[in-house]
């Protein structure tokens, strides 16, 4: 429990920033245990040629000596003077396993092995070299928890290159935030019925189901553009979008109108997430649809803008942040 609140309060005093270069200040190195057991062994040895006078025991713990100590001089300087740069993170589900690209810029003109990023505290590490003179890209990975606009997780970067008996590391707070969206339920069940779209006709508001689902039967002469394949495997028939029904409706996906959870209680994230389901289905059908979080509304729209913004509005709904 201390542990976590001075591991937190240090954190907390990191400057955020987007983009970093290490140096002496901010890159810290450790021997392994691989590195405390050469310190041992070249004790022994030393001891050893001592007691008994061994000319080649003198050579043998110098020559080990000297290569431990190249050794930590090369890992410190392997990480000493990279520029890491944070790509702007794409928004992320909740739930799921999320990641942030970084940017790592060498300007020496020698290669850099074996340098490790992941976030703090965890233990899956991404591997990668960087060139002479030149950059690479490497991919951290975590899991989004919660919904919400976050801040990108702290980062660490190690490596224990050449030898294993040091290790160099850093860590790195960046400044970005990250986008969560809710988790989409797995099996939602079929949208609400649309509501007739004001000033349309009476023959553009019937639906023979009553339901909005946007289809009707396959026309000879259709476009293949309007036909819905995956309704289409689904019910071993051709199906098309039925674009009278779509110009008489609006589909309206509304916070108040996502039914019942069974034995589950209906809690909030529950809802956002059968929403989440909705907007995403909407939009894989191409289908204009607006979305009602209580007072917040979305106006009837498609497209992928479209599509980010309800998104965005299920994300930060009732979290502060919008």
């Amino acid at each position: 429990m201390i542990r976590e609140q001075i591991e937190k309060f240090w954190l907390q005093r990191l400057t955020a920033r987007d983009s970093t270069t290490l140096n002496q200040r901010n890159v810290y190195i450790l021997p392994t245990r691989p590195g405390w057991a050469m310190a041992v062994t070249i004790l022994v040895l030393l001891i050893a040629s001592i007691n008994y006078q061994l000319n080649l025991g003198y050579v043998l713990t110098f020559l080990l000596a000297g290569s431990v100590l190249v050794g930590m001089h090369v890992c410190h300087g392997t990480l000493r003077g990279i520029t890491l740069n944070l790509v702007a993170p794409e928004p992320q589900f909740a739930g799921s396993s999320a990641s942030v690209t970084v940017q790592l810029v060498s300007q020496r003109r020698s290669v850099r092995h074996g340098i490790g990023l992941a976030v703090w505290g965890s233990d899956h590490w991404s591997w990668t070299d960087v060139p002479a003179q030149g950059s690479t890209k490497i991919q951290v990975a975590f899991k989004a928890e919660r919904r919400g606009l976050h801040p990108v997780p702290v980062l660490s970067a190690e490596t224990r290159f050449p030898l294993g008996t040091f290790r160099v590391w850093t860590v790195w707070r960046p400044a970005a935030r990250i986008l969560i969206y809710p988790a989409a339920e797995m099996h939602p069940p079929p949208w609400p019925p649309g509501a007739p779209r004001t000033g349309a006709t009476s023959s553009q508001q019937r639906s023979s189901t009553g339901e909005f689902d946007g289809v009707r039967a396959y026309r000879r002469g259709d476009p293949l553009k309007t036909v819905v394949w995956k309704k289409a495997a689904k019910a071993d028939d051709l199906v098309s979008r039925d674009t009278q029904q779509v110009q008489g409706h609006e589909l309206w996906l509304d916070l108040d109108h996502t039914g019942s959870f069974g034995a589950q209680p209906a809690t909030l994230e529950s809802r956002l997430s059968r929403l989440c389901a909705w907007v995403l289905a909407a939009a894989k059908s191409d289908l204009p649809f607006g979305l009602r979080l209580h007072t917040q509304e979305v106006a009837p729209a498609s497209g992928e803008a479209h599509t980010k913004a309800c998104l965005q509005a299920l994300a930060l709904f009732n979290t502060g942040q919008g």
